[in-house]
């Protein structure tokens, strides 16, 4: 498992109390006491580390190569899945997943970022930086999700909406914007949940929620930390002193009224028991429908459309 900086002496541990198990079994001999030392202190240290992480470390988390994406969240939680693909004015974006799917008994509509595994699907997948097609086709099939009266359901993993040339030719900003309004008076239940990176319009293209569930070890931000050391210090390299100013954990987040909840993860990131992480998910997207599904849409559009313009309000 790929290790991040600041994980490195848990993994040597790791490594080591592997290898005395590897010793014990060819050799014959009893370690498990030395084991049992070993292990007690690599708890220690786990608990030590990913219990106290600043806010860069769970940047780092949220971006781990091995972290689970939408697409493993829904061969993980939901069954019939039926993808659904095009924007039906210029073609597919394959940085955003749309489809049906059932939840339990629940029929929903989904929708997700998606990034690849290596450089080939990272390629077909944009990083997971959406283009103009990918925003319309994620309205398109809510608006379809409202007609068919189903819930939906959003996965947010980006670091941004993609910014090259040929998507602001064909209007990303106007996307965008269009999501933003039309969203806010769509009649069915959305959830959205950040499961690694929430950056910046990119991810509030698809974020205007009824309910907006934070993963533990992800981030919610106007801006990358390195694009804000950029701008703030000119310096990239400050991206651990600008993760910190920019309030952009879970808890930061709850605490100043712009998401709802935090979804635990466990202990070292949703890559250490993705199955663990998915039942969390499950739990809070069952919970979330159900008590949204009990108000009125039009009293629910008014609840959203306060939501949102609370934001940022100081009293």
């Amino acid at each position: 498992m790929a290790a991040l900086e600041f994980e490195k002496p848990i993994t040597e541990l790791e490594k080591k109390i592997q290898g005395l198990r590897s010793f014990m079994a060819e050799k014959k001999i009893d370690l498990s006491s030395e084991i049992k030392k070993l292990e007690d202190k690599l708890g220690k240290l786990k608990k030590d580390t990913y219990v106290n992480l600043t806010a860069w470390q769970k940047v780092q988390l949220a971006r781990h190569p091995q972290r689970p994406y939408t697409l493993d969240y829904i061969n993980m939680l939901m069954s019939d899945f039926i993808p659904l693909h095009g924007d039906r004015l210029f073609g597919d974006d394959k940085a955003m997943i749309c489809g049906l799917a059932k939840l339990d008994k629940q029929k929903i509509v989904v929708i997700g970022h998606q990034k690849g595994r290596d450089t080939t699907e990272n390629l077909k997948r944009n990083f997971g930086c959406a283009h103009p097609e990918g925003y319309r086709k994620a309205l398109r099939i809510m608006q379809m999700a409202e007609e068919f009266s189903l819930p939906v359901v959003v996965f947010i993993d980006t670091p941004g909406a993609y910014p090259g040339i040929g998507a602001e030719e064909r209007g990303q900003s106007h996307a965008i914007a269009v999501n933003l309004r039309e969203m806010a008076a769509i009649a069915t239940p959305i959830m959205a949940i950040v499961i690694g990176e929430g950056g910046s319009g990119g991810a509030l293209g698809v974020g205007v929620a009824d309910r907006v569930a934070v993963l533990e070890n992800s981030y919610y931000s106007v801006i990358s930390p390195e694009g804000c050391a950029a701008i703030l210090w000119k310096d990239g390299a400050k991206a651990a002193q600008a993760a910190e100013v920019l309030k952009l954990t879970g808890s930061d987040l709850l605490k100043m009224g712009i998401i709802d909840e935090v979804i635990s993860e466990p202990l070292g990131g949703a890559h250490r028991d993705a199955q663990k992480t998915a039942l969390n998910i499950k739990e809070s997207i069952l919970r979330n429908l159900k008590e949204l599904d009990s108000i009125d849409k039009e009293e629910l559009l008014k609840l959203r459309y306060k939501k949102f313009r609370s934001i940022g309000v100081i009293a």
